[in-house]
């Protein structure tokens, strides 16, 4: 009799153990799934499709990581090999675990002419055509892995000092980041060096925000969707005969209200209350 109320002790105990670990261990992925999904401002390889579907296509197979940092090109001038571009999200990373990613501040993108992480990947999570330019040769300008963006306040360059190492390191020189020559009003006699970033040219690569001098990099790089904003449609550029053409079927659409109902000189230059 002993034994066997020993036994269910020994059950029930277990059995409350087991439930106990199992909901904790829930909780820890619930939470850890919303913490995912509340950080997408990553970095994805060249040819990344948008992160949802990319999320959908990518097997986490690690081929892409593998890929570069066995390329022939990674290695120092002692001939070692370096850390790779590509990382592989695990816990903590606060990416989704097992997809690629790359910080620019740690190893940014080398912008290889061979683009040994795309070819690799079985699932097309890294669409190859859209890296393919009007020759069907691999072409890593096309990629866009995300946009540089300079924050004027902290860029020494909007100061006054001189400084261009964002420019000199863009693999894409003059044309992805170009140089604005401006009159310094405070000294008079000095100009300001401004980095300007061409977003249909710039990759993402993340080359500008590993050299910036700051303390904290000046110039960085955010995912796409992040980085741009979408002036509409119903916007037209007047002076583009192009844009014009876009919108030759679009409807007129006309504001009426109380003042558009009465001429420009019944209300300008008059006290009016908005």
């Amino acid at each position: 009799m002993a034994n066997s109320d020993n036994n269910r002790r020994k059950f029930f105990a277990t059995t409350l153990q087991s439930v106990g670990l199992t909901a904790l261990g829930g909780l820890l992925w619930s939470g850890y799934s919303d913490e995912v999904k509340a950080s997408p401002l990553v970095l994805r390889p060249p040819g990344a499709l948008p992160e949802e579907d990319f999320l959908k296509a990518c097997i986490k197979c690690g081929l892409c990581a593998e890929a570069c940092v066995n390329r022939d090109s990674n290695r120092d001038k002692e001939g070692n090999q370096r850390p790779g571009t590509l990382q592989m999200a695990k816990g903590g990373d606060h990416r989704m675990i097992g997809t690629p990613f790359f910080v620019s501040t740690d190893v940014p993108c080398y912008m290889c002419d061979d683009i040994p992480c795309v070819p690799v990947c079985p699932s097309g999570a890294l669409d190859m055509p859209s890296l393919l330019n009007e020759k069907e040769e691999l072409d890593i300008n096309k990629a866009r892995m995300g946009l540089a963006v300079v924050h004027k306040e902290s860029c020494i360059a909007f100061w006054g000092i001189q400084c261009d190492a964002c420019y000199r390191a863009c693999p894409l020189l003059d044309e992805a980041i170009t140089l604005k020559y401006q009159k310094n009003e405070r000294t008079g006699k000095h100009a300001f060096l401004l980095p300007i970033v061409n977003s249909d040219i710039c990759t993402g690569c993340g080359l500008c925000e590993k050299a910036c001098v700051t303390e904290e990099p000046a110039i960085f790089v955010l995912p796409i969707e992040y980085s741009t904003g979408k002036a509409g449609s119903h916007y037209v550029k007047g002076w583009d005969k192009k844009d014009q053409e876009r919108i030759k079927d679009a409807k007129e659409i006309k504001t009426i209200n109380e003042r558009s109902e009465k001429e420009a000189s019944d209300y300008l230059n008059e006290e009016v209350a908005y």
